[in-house]
């Protein structure tokens, strides 16, 4: 079962999620956005040691606590290390009060019927067994819809909801994270569709699940998934927007919280002093928060 005290926290929704979960593929444009170029490291493991050096940064920052920052969302390999010889996990709940999430997707199938659908994820109840006993809340697996299109968003949702039951067998709650592009022309079409899927998929799945989706193009559009008895929590992604923007944009949905990962990490760079950085990750939760709670 879930952990009482913090489904509450994200249920109240007091604050933000923050998404520290960029794997493999991403990692790089992560760290060169942190003012680490590839020329400095060599190698996986190089790159996966400074890329947790500022996941470890961030978390130990004044700025990141259970007060404003509700949850975090992270990668593997930043569940299995520790912080400060503790294990993440258990140190975001215990240190900094915030809600450890896990992102467990492998990536995205080719473009069909207009979405990717999320790759095969072998392994995953083993995955799901080590995230329980390390302390993890729940998890979050993305796919992605770049076109209004029936058949692929009714798939897209399927599967995400044979996810979300996998994980809820292991007493975690899942994030389900069916991605609208926020570029494509038929958005607001494709946003209607996956509205009227998931409400169907709500219907029948066994727990209540979280949402993290595009901010829609009509504000207060996804209230029906916000009130739903079955959804613990919608969050937000930025989704490309700039921080600005994605916040002026969630302030205007009512119940809906951050969810943003590029967003949150804007302004920071690893040649930053403590004192800088931490002034600028400030300014980040703080406007985050407030657009969180601003609906």
């Amino acid at each position: 079962m879930p952990n009482a005290k913090q489904a509450e926290q994200i249920k109240k929704g007091a604050g933000f999620i923050a998404a520290l979960d960029q794997s493999g593929g991403s990692t790089p444009k992560a760290l060169r956005l942190y003012g680490i170029e590839e020329s400095a490291y060599s190698g996986e493991t190089e790159m996966f040691d400074l890329i947790h050096a500022m996941r470890a940064r961030i978390i130990k920052s004044p700025a990141f606590t259970g007060d404003k920052v509700v949850g975090a969302i992270l990668f593997e390999q930043t569940m299995d290390r520790d912080i400060d010889g503790t294990p993440t996990a258990t140190y975001l709940w215990e240190t900094r009060s915030v809600v450890p999430f896990l992102k467990i997707d492998k990536g995205l199938e080719a473009e069909a019927d207009g979405v990717q659908l999320m790759k095969p994820m072998p392994g995953l109840d083993a995955l799901l067994d080590r995230a329980a006993k390390a302390g993890i809340f729940g998890t979050k697996e993305r796919s992605v819809v770049n076109a209004a299109n029936p058949v692929g968003i009714q798939k897209i949702v399927d599967q995400q909801f044979e996810v979300g039951e996998q994980v809820l067998a292991h007493g975690l709650v899942p994030i389900l994270e069916p991605e609208v592009t926020i570029s494509i022309a038929d958005k607001a079409e494709a946003e209607a569709l996956l509205q009227d899927a998931l409400l169907k998929g709500l219907e029948t799945v066994s727990a209540p699940v979280m949402l993290k989706l595009s901010l829609p193009t009509v504000p207060n559009f996804y209230k029906p998934l916000v009130d739903h008895p079955k959804v613990l929590k919608v969050v937000a992604l930025s989704g490309g927007y700039s921080r600005e923007e994605a916040n002026a944009k969630l302030a205007q949905n009512t119940g809906i919280i951050a969810s943003f990962s590029r967003a949150l990490t804007e302004g920071l760079s690893a040649d930053q002093a403590d004192a800088d950085f931490d002034r600028v990750l400030g300014e980040t939760v703080q406007t985050t928060y407030e657009a969180s709670i601003a609906g």
